[in-house]
């Protein structure tokens, strides 16, 4: 299915929410972990693990995890100061930003990601259910490969979320049939500490 993004602008100036990194990890540190007093055990299967973090979610709360999308842009072949992984997201791209929430309305993540443009309508049918949810429907065979991992600060995330920072987050790519299909970066809300505990545990 072709997308209807074509003929629409190639530039846009709406912004999404990167973090400020306090801190950055490897490659290594993603394979190897972090050690338990920087984050804690739960925080780690959420953020290093390659589930997929809507259904946790939904695990963890008992509450379906629904979406609110806030951006639909088109930005041509601009990188849009994302992870330099977007390059390896065929372009035109379009950047996609949403809320996931709760079924009460809290506020549990922030997800930005960049879909080459001329498949987004393919495996974004319905825009307002989760990734995982469409590409579940859809039987899709992926791999989440996670490259990234940040603390850091944003004011927009503080706002949106309710709750001081710094914030734990992350990027990764997805792959199907061995190539990469869209970059995604996740900024995870302090409100989980009531489902996972503490970020970090003391000495």
């Amino acid at each position: 299915m072709t997308a209807t993004f074509n003929r629409q602008p190639t530039t846009t100036h709406t912004t999404w929410h990167r973090l400020t990194p306090l801190w950055e990890g490897t490659e290594t540190h993603i394979q190897q972990g972090l050690p338990h007093r920087q984050l804690a055990p739960p925080w780690q299967i959420l953020l290093l693990g390659d589930g997929s973090p809507t259904r946790h979610l939904q695990l963890l709360t008992g509450s379906p995890t629904e979406v609110d999308v806030i951006d639909m842009s088109p930005i041509g072949n601009d990188t849009d100061s994302a992870p330099a992984l977007i390059q390896a997201v065929p372009g035109p791209r379009v950047r996609r930003q949403v809320w996931l929430r709760n079924a009460s309305g809290q506020r549990l993540a922030y997800a930005t990601s960049w879909w080459e443009a001329s498949h987004v309508d393919e495996y974004l049918q319905n825009r307002s259910i989760p990734i995982w949810a469409s590409l579940a429907r859809l039987r899709t065979e992926l791999y989440r490969d996670v490259q990234g991992i940040y603390y850091g600060n944003s004011a927009a995330l503080e706002a949106g979320f309710g709750f001081p920072g710094p914030f734990w987050g992350r990027h990764y790519l997805f792959w199907h049939h061995g190539k990469p299909f869209t970059l995604i970066y996740e900024v995870f809300s302090p409100y989980l500490c009531k489902y996972l505990g503490p970020v970090a545990q003391k000495d």
